[in-house]
């Protein structure tokens, strides 16, 4: 099994979508080059790369048409966090950055904290920090 993952998005306008993710603090990937427009970022600890593709790129390779991620969710990524006010932060950075936000930062089951946000594109994500310490045992 591979020993990495990439996560391939498409976006209506990859400028306005990197700018985005710059500003809620991923980290580009300097060594990808784009000839199609497509941006690449390291996402966290283990280095998950997202790819950012244009929507007719992007249905090029997926070999199917690209929903519309405002109207439907497909998928929903989690980021880890290391405090619930890292948590707070990507929330405001989130939003100061174009994104929407769909969960506010709380509390759920007394032992996670997180929020739920959109980017520009409606792509959704969320922002996750457990404390292991009060996880409900069996």
């Amino acid at each position: 099994m591979s020993r990495e993952i990439w996560l391939n998005l498409p976006v209506r306008d990859p400028e306005r979508a990197k700018a985005f993710y710059i500003e809620i603090g991923f980290r580009l990937n300097e060594q990808y080059a784009s000839q199609d427009g497509s941006v690449s970022f390291i996402v966290g600890d283990n280095q998950v790369v997202l790819m950012l593709f244009p929507e007719s790129t992007f249905s090029g390779f997926a070999g199917n048409t690209v929903a519309d991620s405002r109207q439907g969710t497909e998928v929903l990524f989690s980021l880890g966090a290391n405090s619930r006010e890292e948590v707070d932060e990507l929330a405001v950075k989130a939003e100061r950055a174009g994104g929407t936000i769909y969960g506010k930062p709380g509390e759920k089951g007394g032992w996670m904290y997180g929020c739920g946000f959109t980017d520009p594109d409606g792509h959704r994500w969320n922002a996750l920090y457990m404390d292991m310490s009060k996880m409900p045992q069996r």
